[in-house]
């Protein structure tokens, strides 16, 4: 009897302690496959495990960081790749993991889900969910109006990117409002940058960027807001022209203003107008905020 009740005794912990033994092999896998970049069986391994991990395990928060960081890599490489609804599906997945990390990792740590949410407002753009787009841009509005945005989109933020040819197109908005006198100064909303690329198909150098640009004029005779203009470094000059007939309100229309972009790109539109400036415009680029959010 004492043999049985033994037996009976030493069962269970041999399958709990078998059970633990397993997940630490596998997280040890993941890991593993985490430092050479293979983010998707990463991914998949940590995703099996972690619902079988108590809180109090040792090893959750690693594996919890880890999923973070292999779910975010995935989402921008989906995005990079113009694979928005495969994107999306890992945006969220990112952002329930960043959310539920929060507690552990602390307030720094909770930053970026401020980039996941600009990541989603990306996606929902490209895939024409306005009403989505609409619904993070006006979350990442009012984080902007509070103060909570991260160094990075805490002035302007990324909301659409797509390639088109050989070259990679990124949009930006900044959070600033219209001035009410039109002639103050000069204003920007919207740049569209205009990269080559490299054999990898990342950014190589900005060729021009097209602006959502201010128009000078009494705001009590204005027929529209803003107009397009186009800009570039040639030498130690920037060269700008605008387009007469690019026309838009306060009000931007999103989605013509990317028809917008890519009809003058498709049919090689010149500027109607020509100025060369001795001052070089400084403005972010994606190589300054967005292109390092690859991992966390």
């Amino acid at each position: 009897m004492k043999k049985l009740t033994l037996i009976l005794f030493f069962v269970p912990i041999f399958w709990l302690c078998n059970g633990q033994s397993e997940i630490a092999i596998k997280n040890d896998k993941a890991d593993s496959l985490l430092k050479v970049e293979n983010y998707l069986e990463s991914y998949t391994i940590l995703k099996e495990i972690y619902p079988k991990i108590s809180k109090k395990d040792p090893i959750y928060s690693t594996v919890l960081w880890n999923l973070g960081v292999s779910s975010t890599a995935l989402e921008y490489s989906y995005r990079f790749s113009e694979k928005y609804d495969t994107a999306l599906v890992y945006a969220m997945e990112a952002l329930k993991f960043i959310e539920t990390g929060i507690p552990i990792f602390g307030e720094k740590f909770a930053v970026r889900k401020y980039w996941m949410h600009k990541n989603l407002l990306v996606s929902y753009f490209e895939l024409k969910n306005l009403k989505k787009f609409e619904e993070e841009k006006s979350f990442l509005y009012k984080s902007y109006a509070a103060k909570k945005l991260p160094e990075g989109i805490d002035e302007y933020f990324n909301f659409s990117y797509f390639k088109w040819k050989d070259k990679n197109i990124w949009g930006y908005e900044w959070f600033l409002e219209l001035p009410d006198d039109r002639w103050s100064s000069s204003f920007t909303k919207i740049v569209y940058y205009v990269y080559s690329t490299n054999e990898d198909g990342g950014d190589k150098d900005q060729l021009f960027r097209f602006h959502v640009l201010m128009f000078h004029q009494s705001k009590k005779d204005a027929k529209f807001d803003y107009i397009l203009e186009r800009q570039m470094e040639v030498d130690d000059n920037l060269v700008s022209g605008s387009y007469y007939s690019y026309l838009y309100s306060k009000k931007i229309d999103y989605v013509k203003l990317k028809k917008d972009i890519i009809e003058i790109l498709k049919k090689d539109i010149q500027p109607d107008s020509k100025r060369v400036m001795k001052n070089k415009l400084t403005l972010p680029t994606e190589k300054t905020s967005p292109i390092h959010q690859k991992t966390i």
